[in-house]
């Protein structure tokens, strides 16, 4: 009798105490049966943590949805678009774009939106993941010294943009008033590696690409959609260099990009990687093994993909003369070990000798390749190479021999080219990658070797010594075969 006293007693001491580990919340975590976003309690308040780019605040899988405080201040600054050119940015948060939200579902946002005493403008924050008059706009208009409160309640997973939206809402937008919040699913995004922050937008000024000085916007230019710069996290170079962002070989990476615009689209691309998940325009529907993705002017997109080998990988806005160009070129350095399987790098440089009906032909005797026609003068050198130059060279170094400002270097005064012909004629035969310094400027890019006979080389080499202010050094066909033979 006393034994199924006991037995009983025990049966009901273990339900009760499953009843009560079931309520109760480990770690942080709790179980939320609710069926509606709306309907997610909030219990416990917390100051949001707010990010600079390229750098993303921590994943919010392990806590439950809270009352969380986004302290957001407006700062109108100069800063530099590019190398000698200033513009005054107007920015949440001091940066271009301004920092990174993460939040997730059922999160009651507390937003204080403040104005600093020294701008001259009001503005206020148009939230994409916001539902309600203007994403927030109507709530927050603020003039300088001042500082609006409102909330609202996060109810749509994905990845939105925000903006200011002050009349004149293009003209707010196109001075760098943009940049993301992240809204995670309940259960948190999937873990990874490594987490950047990249927007992309267009900026109008008044001189043209390069132009020196203090560059005031230029609404006609804006108008008409003609962007001056076209950038990664507000300036040309941000994501190059020593700002490049890293990751190591075997680590998954995951890009959370926006575009702020005002206006051109974005054709996202990283060159030498494939995308293995993008979450399409930032919201719930994944596409898989996608090379370019589409980010509309006001959208975003999350890409995700796995690193298999070391090196620089190049992102670019595939309109790609907006890359090389106006400015939208980041880059990703990798390092770790090579895996030949994956990609070998050169194997061997062979002679190719195509074969065609429409090619074939049968040289006579007194017949030269007019790359070889040897030239007679340093005038008539400096006219072939000129044609070469155009050919080969242009691209990268431009037709003055400028470069590209953080992504090709200067050959025009350049103290790096004319300090050693020897080497200037090496890289051309073999290629070169890796940091150099020209003209006190720091670059990081590749330089492809060049499929050129002896006297091509020496010819653009002429040209380019005998332009924009160089040495006016003749280079031989003699020295290049010397440099070629390892001499």
């Amino acid at each position: 009798m006393q034994s199924k006293f006991f037995s009983s007693r025990a049966i009901l001491f273990i339900v009760a105490m499953l009843i009560f580990i079931s309520s109760c919340t480990t770690d942080g975590k709790e179980k939320n049966e609710t069926t509606s976003s709306m309907d997610i309690p909030a219990k416990v308040e917390m100051k949001a943590v707010l990010t600079s780019p390229p750098n993303v605040p921590p994943p919010t899988a392990n806590r439950v949805a809270k009352k969380l405080i986004v302290e957001m201040e407006i700062l109108e600054k100069e800063g530099e678009i590019t190398n000698g050119v200033k513009y005054v940015y107007w920015t949440f948060g001091g940066t271009v774009p301004g920092s990174f939200i993460r939040t997730k579902i059922g999160d009651e946002v507390e937003f204080h939106l403040k104005n600093h005493p020294d701008n001259k403008l009001p503005h206020n924050i148009d939230l994409h993941a916001v539902t309600g008059p203007g994403g927030g706009a109507e709530s927050s208009f603020v003039a300088p010294g001042h500082e609006k409160v409102f909330s609202f309640k996060v109810l749509n997973p994905g990845l939105y943009v925000y903006h200011c939206a002050t009349a004149p809402v293009g003209m707010h937008i196109a001075n760098g008033m943009y940049g993301l919040i992240l809204v995670e699913p309940e259960e948190g995004l999937s873990p990874v590696d490594k987490e950047y922050y990249i927007m992309q937008g267009d900026f109008y000024t008044k001189g043209k690409y390069g132009d020196r000085g203090l560059q005031p916007f230029d609404m006609q230019k804006a108008v008409d959609e003609n962007a001056d710069y076209v950038v990664f996290n507000g300036k040309v170079g941000a994501l190059t260099g020593d700002n490049a962002i890293t990751a190591n070989v075997g680590e998954t990476v995951r890009l959370y990009v926006g575009n702020g615009g005002p206006n051109l689209v974005s054709s996202f691309h990283l060159i030498g990687e494939i995308f293995d998940k993008v979450h399409v325009e930032g919201g719930s529907l994944i596409n898989e093994n996608v090379q370019t993705t589409i980010i509309p002017a006001g959208g975003a997109a999350i890409v995700e993909f796995k690193v298999e080998v070391p090196g620089t990988f190049i992102l670019v806005d595939h309109a790609i003369f907006r890359a090389f160009n106006k400015g939208a070129l980041g880059m990703l350095k990798v390092q770790g070990e090579k895996n030949e399987k994956v990609y070998s790098g050169e194997l061997r440089d062979d002679i190719y000798l195509p074969e065609g009906g429409g090619i074939q032909s049968m040289p006579s005797s007194k017949e030269v390749p007019e790359s070889e026609i040897p030239a007679k003068s340093i005038a008539e050198r400096m006219k072939f190479g000129k044609r070469t130059y155009m050919h080969t060279c242009f691209a990268c170094h431009q037709a003055e021999g400028q470069g590209i400002a953080n992504a090709f270097p200067p050959l025009a005064k350049s103290d790096y080219l004319n300090a050693d012909a020897n080497r200037a004629i090496g890289i051309v035969l073999h290629g070169k990658t890796g940091e150099i310094t020209v003209n006190g400027e720091k670059y990081n890019s590749i330089m492809t070797a060049q499929t050129l006979s002896d006297e091509e080389i020496a010819n653009v080499l002429t040209y380019v010594y005998n332009s924009w202010g160089n040495s006016k050094k003749e280079v031989t066909p003699e020295m290049v075969k010397a440099v070629r033979n390892g001499k």
